[in-house]
């Protein structure tokens, strides 16, 4: 019984490291997508060097200027970004 215990538990680490690159691969794609959909509305940044994910399609993003901005698509479709 301890072998299976600590090869669920192996198994479980192993998938763990295999996610969290690919989780960072995607916050960095988050990130310069924010950049971008930011500086296309004319909001001064920089860069986005940090974001929190408020629900889907709607991010509070920090700038590296220490701006911060809500980017969110509205009920018609349009992006939207509001500076918090």
């Amino acid at each position: 019984m301890r072998i299976k215990g600590l090869a669920v538990v192996a198994a479980l680490a192993t998938m763990l490291i295999a996610v969290v690159p690919a989780r960072a691969q995607d916050d960095a794609t988050v990130r310069k997508d924010l950049t971008a959909v930011i500086a296309l509305h004319g909001m001064p940044c920089g860069q986005v060097v940090r974001f929190e994910r408020r629900g889907e399609n709607d991010y509070v993003a920090t700038c590296e200027n220490g701006a911060r901005y809500r980017v969110f698509v509205n009920p018609e479709g349009r992006v939207v970004v509001e500076k918090q």
